[in-house]
């Protein structure tokens, strides 16, 4: 049984976007063996390894490809990926597109219950994992999941010989097979190519289908706005490929941009400070607690650094001391992106604009037309952005100003949520809208501002705080190098705001009467401040590389107020 995976996109509407070139209509393979022809030499990726050429990459891609028809593998079946980034989650990604199967990824450091869930709800057919990744085993973990998993045929090891797990497939026996037995299945660009992972505010993690054009098109076309001069990318992912962030990598910046990757296994500063001297960049995607942990390092240890065309920090909102610090100290643009894998995209683009106040200092508090965060104009040829009031018809769009529900459309726009009915019912509208569940408006001028969460509040003695807004605010203290809230539970408001901080170096550790003031400042109203402290060494973060609010929640339901 193969997973249904309809678009709830009108059909025409999705033709239209081939029709008027916003998408190239063309699989995910194909637009990559085009890019091939044009440059066989050109390297296609850097990593732990070393550099491997597009003719290299493909003749691995084939191989596996075959590999995986050999095991039964067939069009339009779901294979999940657990790997980390680096060259075989790459053939993975392609050998799966080149059989019109549907990928899979998530990101190693998933928990058991979680990959249960994503295996069982896709009917996956089978599963590439690393036999080890630092402390995991996720090939083993998978493994013995198994007999839970019905639709489950093969658990394909990837990782040295001596190290596959009895009862797995050995990735690189798959390799071995030879490439010019495979004939690609040039399956139609609008049939699905893969399901990206979002956790969301959900029991379970979503999962959303792309089709080809989707990805390599609407998606692809995001990028294609911050290049100079057509000139192809040099993208140095500081999130996993296996994250909606990562889903830029294969399809977009290889297959349809003709550019290089440059990978890492695993983020740490220093390791991303060295990829960016060693191999200079042209474009650096990560979120920004990544950045200013790099920032740290670049303040204990100056260092020259080649400048990139740009940074793109999305997954988390970006106050304007770390975008302004990171101008100065890469020598670049900052871009904001605001997007997610539900088919949201909007982001602030090239080159650089004076900088905009993004927290809303303006002297004399907030108003609808500076609430919030600037995330640039939206695009058409990726998504159309409209504001309605949360819950009302797709149709009855907000004035400008008017701050409602974002939707989002256009053609970057997903298929369908999978394995999970009631999610497509409650986020996409009779017109193929996506209702992002976060909050903003458009400015007069057409800037998307976003303005924080419907779901995401924290609900003190029955009235809502957006931990977004009081983070954007704290984010310009002066000793605040990074800063999350969350809410934590109360036996007489119900909730209560906790501010969990990671101090600048050198910098005094403020307390919450100081956090008070700066927010008194800030415009911010009492009933939002923080009214519990949590000093730590560094937020932590999710496998996505996104900050971990939830851990957060879970480890400090009764917050301290010193440093652990």
């Amino acid at each position: 049984m193969t997973v249904t995976l309809d678009d709830l996109l009108p059909a025409a509407l999705r033709r239209s976007w081939a029709v008027d070139g916003s998408c190239p209509d063309l699989d995910v393979y194909s637009l990559y063996r085009a890019r091939l022809t044009s440059d066989p030499h050109r390297t296609a990726l850097l990593d732990a390894k070393g550099k491997l050429c597009y003719t290299a990459l493909d003749r691995k891609v084939r191989a596996l490809a075959a590999g995986l028809a050999g095991l039964g593998v067939r069009p339009g079946e779901v294979v999940a990926v657990q790997l980390p980034a680096g060259r075989d989650a790459v053939i993975a990604d392609l050998a799966l597109a080149a059989l019109g199967a549907v990928g899979l990824p998530f990101p190693v450091g998933r928990g058991s219950r979680e990959a249960l869930s994503l295996l069982g709800r896709s009917e996956a057919v089978a599963v590439i994992a690393a036999t080890g990744h630092r402390s995991a085993r996720p090939a083993a973990e998978l493994l013995g999941l198994a007999d839970r998993l019905p639709s489950l045929r093969h658990v394909i090891g990837a990782g040295p010989a001596a190290g596959v797990p009895a009862g797995c497939v050995p990735m690189a026996e798959l390799l071995r097979t030879d490439p010019g037995a495979f004939t690609p299945a040039r399956p139609h660009p609008d049939a699905p190519v893969r399901i990206l992972v979002s956790s969301g505010s959900e029991a379970e993690p979503k999962m959303i289908a792309y089709s080809h054009n989707a990805l390599a098109g609407g998606r692809g076309n995001f990028l294609g706005s911050l290049l100079r001069d057509g000139e192809p990318p040099r993208c140095l992912f500081l999130v996993p490929l296996a994250s909606a962030f990562g889903s830029n990598g294969t399809a977009v910046a290889l297959a349809r941009h003709g550019g290089t990757l440059v990978l890492l296994d695993h983020f740490s500063p220093d390791a991303a400070l060295d990829a960016i001297a060693a191999h200079a960049p042209t474009h650096v995607l990560g979120v920004p607690t990544m950045v200013r942990m790099m920032l740290d390092r670049l303040a204990e240890a100056p260092r020259e650094l080649p400048a990139p065309t740009a940074l793109v920090l999305g997954g988390a909102p970006l106050d304007e001391a770390t975008a302004a610090e990171a101008r100065t100290a890469f020598g670049c643009p900052v871009v904001n992106l605001y997007g997610s894998a539900d088919g949201v995209n909007c982001h602030t683009g090239l080159p650089d604009a004076p900088a905009e106040d993004s927290t809303g200092r303006h002297g004399k508090g907030v108003d609808a037309e500076t609430r919030g965060v600037p995330i640039g104009r939206p695009d058409p040829r990726v998504t159309e952005i409209r504001i309605v009031a949360p819950g009302a018809p797709d149709t009855e769009a907000e004035p400008a100003g008017v701050v409602g529900e974002i939707l989002a459309r256009g053609p970057m726009s997903p298929l369908c949520y999978v394995g999970d009915p009631g999610l497509n019912a409650r986020y996409r509208t009779p017109g193929g809208w996506v209702r992002t569940g976060d909050l903003g408006l458009l400015a007069e001028d057409g800037t998307l501002r976003v303005v924080g969460r419907l779901k995401d509040v924290v609900i003190r003695g029955g009235a809502n705080i957006s931990p977004a807004e009081v983070e954007l605010a704290l984010a310009g203290h002066p000793s605040v190098r990074d800063v999350m809230c969350v809410g934590v539970a109360d036996p007489l408001m119900g909730e209560r705001l906790a501010a969990c901080v990671v101090v600048r170096e050198g910098a005094p550790v403020p307390d919450l009467a100081d956090l008070g003031a700066y927010l008194d400042g800030r415009g911010l109203e009492p009933r939002k401040h923080p009214e519990r402290l949590v000093v730590l060494p560094e937020l932590p973060l999710t496998p996505a590389g996104k900050p971990d609010r939830a851990l957060l929640r879970e480890r400090f339901g009764t917050p301290v107020t010193r440093p652990v």
